[in-house]
């Protein structure tokens, strides 16, 4: 068995990239002047919820319900808002006519009515090892403030499968 890595892994060894169902190439966007600060939350044994029964107050046990689907977030500076002929962050997210996303397909399937993406955040180490997260599915909303600098933020529901590698 391989030892674990020793690098202790930090925000300037990461890079996600956003990737949609087209066959036989998917079209994609990686992300630029992100902020190092994307998170997945709610990964679990099976994805289920779990409830409790209890026994006249007292716990008597615990099963899965409900399937359960975590959360992706990340921010980036804001650098374009749309282009007729550069990829941009929000013409992925949104598909926005006349960008190069504009025929992007979902995920989830061709002619899905929920627009999904694959969303992989790629770690390098120095040493040169490589880890990914691999989210599928995820439908992923864009919004933008106002400050110094100004910001995208992203936050997405995954429905699909999440693979650790």
């Amino acid at each position: 068995m391989a030892p674990i890595s020793t690098f202790v892994k930090n925000f300037r060894d990461g890079e996600i990239t956003l990737e949609d169902g087209t066959t036989p190439t998917a079209l994609d966007l990686t992300v630029q002047y992100e902020g190092g600060d994307f998170s997945i939350s709610g990964l679990g044994d099976g994805q289920k919820e779990v409830a409790t029964y209890l026994d006249r107050g007292s716990l008597c046990s615990i099963r899965h319900t409900n399937q359960t689907f975590p959360t992706i977030s990340f921010s980036a500076h804001l650098t374009d808002l749309s282009d007729g002929t550069s990829e941009t962050l929000p013409d992925i997210i949104r598909r926005t006519t006349g960008s190069p996303f504009a025929a992007a397909v979902s995920t989830y399937h061709a002619d899905a009515d929920v627009y999904t993406l694959k969303v992989t955040w790629t770690i390098t180490e120095p040493g040169g090892g490589t880890h990914k997260v691999i989210a599928d599915d995820v439908h992923l909303t864009i919004d933008m403030s106002e400050g110094d600098p100004s910001s995208f933020n992203l936050s997405g529901t995954v429905f699909g499968s999440v693979a650790l590698t």
